[in-house]
């Protein structure tokens, strides 16, 4: 590929925002109520971008406009040289429970081949599609399952299965593994780094825990406590790939940003 050809479609998906804003309630012009305002952010194609901070601080709103189901109140949100004004087949969202999710009438390859069925594809090609990525997310051979059938862990590979599945640019991830247990979370963080490298995709992933974030993310933007929430910092994390907690730099990285919480923590006890 030509550096000018990459450069194009690296540009066609980059994610630029600038003075982000959404108010919320009834409130009369001047006395407006912002769930976030002023958010700040370039996310390069192919990125992994992580979106930390605490509870109720707007990450999901956030995640919900960039996914074009939140509609913004003001500023600018483009994909591309595109205004966000819907959901568009270049984003999919990969949501914290797979249970609602998930058709629990279809098999695991009913499901992963349900949007292909919907757009017309043919049977012999959407076999062929699923194959590759129940290979790719460690399901094969589970294709004729039920979700009921299925760990959590393995509901969620079955939700990113669909989702890749469709081909979609960029990956929004929405705490995707909150809700399981801490070994088979890590399994998944390991496997989404490895599937990401694999197929260069850009993902921007919520969550509010450091380590989390720093096992994953190229870059971590720390958002600020709501409401009126904003990106207050972005930490760049050089750390290579595969990374683990024991690894020289971690440690620092982790108590820098736990800092950066502990001082905004304390602000806010002074007011």
């Amino acid at each position: 590929m030509s550096s000018l050809k990459r450069a194009q479609d690296e540009g066609l998906h980059t994610i630029q925002i600038e003075g982000l804003r959404k108010t919320y309630g009834s409130a009369s012009p001047g006395d407006l109520h912002y769930i976030i305002k002023d958010v700040n952010l370039v996310v390069r194609s192919g990125e992994f971008f992580i979106l930390l901070g605490p509870s109720g601080c707007g990450k999901s709103t956030l995640l919900n406009m960039i996914a074009g189901f939140v509609a913004k109140s003001g500023g600018k949100l483009t994909v591309g040289d595109a205004e966000v004004q819907r959901p568009g087949r270049d984003r999919a969202v990969v949501f914290q429970q797979a249970d609602s999710s998930l058709f629990p009438w279809l098999t695991v390859r009913g499901n992963v081949e349900f949007g292909l069925r919907m757009g017309g594809m043919r049977k012999a090609e959407r076999r062929e599609v699923s194959d590759r990525y129940l290979g790719l997310v460690g399901l094969a051979g589970h294709g004729g399952k039920f979700p009921k059938e299925l760990s959590g862990g393995m509901k969620q590979r079955v939700q990113l299965a669909r989702v890749l599945a469709g081909d979609p640019a960029i990956l929004l991830m929405d705490e995707p593994f909150g809700a399981l247990d801490a070994m088979t979370r890590r399994t998944m963080q390991k496997e989404l780094v490895r599937i990401w490298r694999e197929t260069n995709k850009t993902v921007i992933f919520v969550t509010h825990d450091i380590q989390e974030a720093l096992l994953l993310g190229q870059r971590i933007g720390i958002m600020s406590r709501g409401p009126s929430s904003n990106i207050a910092h972005i930490y760049d994390n050089p750390l290579p790939y595969p990374r683990d907690v024991a690894a020289p730099g971690f440690g620092e990285l982790y108590n820098a940003i736990q800092g950066h919480f502990e001082e905004e923590e304390g602000e806010v006890d002074r007011l």
